[in-house]
């Protein structure tokens, strides 16, 4: 599916309201901003609520901000409930929220990954648990579950980062189908690299540096440092993406953005594909023989 120079799902977005998780920076402020350019209703929630002020007051009828720590319940319930009073429906949940840590599994401490484990996927599943009595009584909606390819290809000095992400796959694969008879959707977002912060002021580098790993976790402190501002990834276009999955008929499960991704999840198929094929004996060997 190609989008087009005059996006068709534009004027449908009008009739829709968006609830975004992480809306100061990055993907959640780009959607938010294409969205309510389009027409559409955006709750645009961030942990400070200025840096998501603006985009109320520069749309004051279709925009509302909202101050969200996702690791609070509280402040999660308190901001559905909002958003519900604000617009009487959402249609489309966003989560967003999230950030990167790099390090070998050895270097990285529990107090640098678990904040990450709380904000990435138990502040995505506060907020999703959330929604859901909500969009059970729409009997409607579309949740945007932001992983990564990171999410699918895991990398020598992401691995705290990529169990939150792959986390988030086996969580939504798994929602997606308890919820489709519900007439709600479900949707994974798998970007590659995109030139948003990530790399920059919401990535995070571990303390702790081991020499014995510089020459494969460490190539990951050297990516953050030299690559911010240099991904191929155009974030208008991917959340133009996202926008266009929201008006499909028939969304994928899956959504991969950019180039990078795409081939680096093919070469894991296919190197899978032949260690699958290799050892395929011993795979069903383990079952009991025929008749026993």
């Amino acid at each position: 599916m190609t989008i087009t120079s005059t996006p068709a799902y534009v004027s449908a977005t009008k009739d829709r309201t968006w609830f975004i998780t992480g809306a100061s920076t990055g993907f959640g402020r780009v959607l938010a901003e294409e969205v309510l350019k389009a027409g559409g209703k955006v709750v645009a929630t961030a942990r400070n609520r200025d840096k998501v002020a603006d985009l109320e007051a520069r749309y004051p009828h279709t925009a509302k901000a909202f101050a969200l720590d996702v690791i609070d319940a509280g402040q999660v319930d308190s901001a559905v409930t909002q958003a519900f009073a604000q617009f009487g429906r959402v249609d489309v949940l966003v989560n967003n929220a999230g950030y990167g840590l790099a390090g070998a599994i050895e270097e990285v401490s529990e107090a640098e990954y678990m904040p990450m484990f709380e904000t990435n996927v138990f502040g995505l599943l506060r907020v999703t648990r959330a929604f859901l009595p909500h969009l059970r009584k729409q009997r409607s909606g579309h949740i945007l579950n932001l992983s990564s390819i990171g999410g699918v290809v895991a990398s020598p000095g992401m691995g705290y980062y990529n169990a939150t992400k792959f986390a988030v796959e086996g969580i939504s694969e798994a929602l997606a189908a308890e919820v489709a008879p519900l007439g709600i959707r479900v949707t994974i977002i798998e970007p590659g690299p995109f030139r948003t912060d990530f790399l920059g002021r919401s990535g995070v580098v571990a303390k702790t540096r081991i020499a014995d790993y510089d020459g494969t976790a460490g190539n990951m402190r050297k990516y953050f440092a030299e690559n911010d501002g240099k991904q191929k990834g155009d974030p208008v276009r991917a959340v133009h993406a996202m926008m266009q999955v929201v008006e499909s008929p028939n969304p994928p499960l899956r959504l991969l953005l950019g180039a990078s991704a795409l081939q680096r999840l093919r070469s894991k198929l296919a190197n899978w594909e032949k260690e699958i094929a290799a050892w395929e004996q011993v795979t069903v060997s383990a079952d009991f023989p025929e008749g026993e």
